[in-house]
């Protein structure tokens, strides 16, 4: 019986996995993940229903995503899991303007989206290998691809337009956003709350590693942070988010940088790491005295609290702010910095709900509901292949 769905979710220091089965609804049988993979890698798997907790070191030096793939396929084969699996649904970063929604991932589809790796050089290669691996272990499954711009395609044009000519824009150098699998499941969280309004003009703060906003209104993205590629917007722990283009231009005509030094500064040695020159994790910049890393922090809320009060000005007002993700979910001490650069807006936060990080976390005078909501883009990428034509639920 092949009646599961397995989520596969890479990034560039993790693998993310869950395995979905469909009765009437999605019911999770496991969801775990091997985090640390570029340093002392470890395969976790979070207690459900169906699976108890799991824990195991994969050893003391750093390993590639197939070998962390290959750690999750004997979990699961060895819980009898493996074989149950029909379908394959993965996460890709980047889906450009051609992939608005789930699609068969066969050769034409890949080798466009291999196209596009150079748009999210940290993401979009790890993706499609995993997309490879999963073929070949489970040559007789359905893979499908979920495509994290593919949220934002709704956005009006003149959200997704630059200031250059416009045969650029006709040629797909315009804003495609990112990180949409994890704002459709919010969105979908909204609804459950809220209903068809979804929590009304609707900012929601995705601050991971990666970190972006997007501005909804009834739970359809209007404008976000992200553009062109993973680069843009909000200060993040490795990338340098919005930056002054007469930068790059001095950087590569007066220093003479080459475009893989630009490439590794931008991406990889700026940002929180840059700034602080201490850590790229949020958690030890908070616990350190050191006054560099207070300064990268202070950078950080300030540039989230600017760009909320331009997403509020792009939708027109305020309802609703979502926090989600690592920093988001985590970090009481930035959520509460947040609100306060957002306080003009009629952000009132209750400090006791924040510190012991409950769903809801305003005041009861607030006029903007701020709501915590953990992040699931494998859920959101299940939700999408019950969606996907050929779909029958169970074979």
């Amino acid at each position: 019986m092949t009646d599961a769905i397995l989520v596969l979710n890479g990034g560039s220091s993790s693998l993310k996995f869950a395995v979905f089965q469909w009765r009437d609804e999605l019911h999770l049988l496991v969801r775990g993940s091997v985090s640390s993979i570029g340093e002392r890698p470890r395969l976790h798997v979070a207690p459900t229903a169906m699976t108890p907790p799991f824990d195991r070191s994969l050893g003391e030096q750093p390993i590639s995503i197939g070998t962390a793939f290959e750690a999750v396929a004997s979990y699961l084969a060895d819980r009898g899991l493996l074989r149950r699996v029909g379908r394959v649904g993965h996460r890709i970063v980047h889906g450009g303007r051609e992939f608005v929604r789930a699609m068969l991932l066969d050769e034409r589809t890949l080798g466009a989206l291999r196209r596009l790796e150079p748009l999210a050089p940290i993401h979009q290669a790890i993706n499609l290998e995993l997309v490879d691996l999963a073929s070949r272990l489970l040559p007789g499954t359905m893979q499908v691809g979920c495509f994290d711009t593919a949220f934002h395609a709704a956005q009006p044009e003149h959200a997704r337009l630059y200031g250059l000519p416009h045969e650029m824009a006709e040629q797909g150098i315009v804003s495609y956003g990112f990180h949409g699998l994890s704002y459709s499941h919010i969105a979908s969280e909204l609804n459950n709350r809220y209903g068809a309004a979804a929590g009304g003009r609707t900012i929601v703060a995705h601050l991971g590693s990666g970190a972006s906003l997007c501005a909804m209104k009834a739970g359809v993205s209007h404008a976000t942070t992200m553009g062109f590629s993973t680069l843009d917007g909000l200060v993040m722990s490795t990338r340098c988010g919005a930056i002054d283009p007469g930068i790059l231009l001095h950087l590569l005509q007066d220093r003479k940088l080459s475009s893989d030094e630009l490439a590794d500064l931008l991406y990889q040695r700026s940002g929180l790491l840059g700034v602080s020159g201490i850590s790229a994790n949020m958690q030890t910049l908070l616990a350190s005295k050191d006054p560099a890393a207070m300064r990268a922090v202070d950078l950080f809320v300030y540039r989230v609290g600017r760009e909320i009060g331009s997403l509020a000005a792009a939708i027109g007002g305020l309802d609703t702010i979502v926090f989600t993700a690592g920093i988001g979910e985590h970090a009481p001490a930035i959520r509460q910095s947040i609100c306060e650069a957002a306080g003009w807006l009629g952000v009132g936060l209750d400090e006791e709900l924040n510190a012991h990080g409950e769903e809801l976390i305003s005041a009861p005078d607030s006029l903007v509901d701020v709501l915590v909501i953990p992040a699931d883009e494998e859920r959101a990428v299940a939700a999408e292949l019950l969606g996907f034509e050929g779909f029958e639920g169970k074979d």
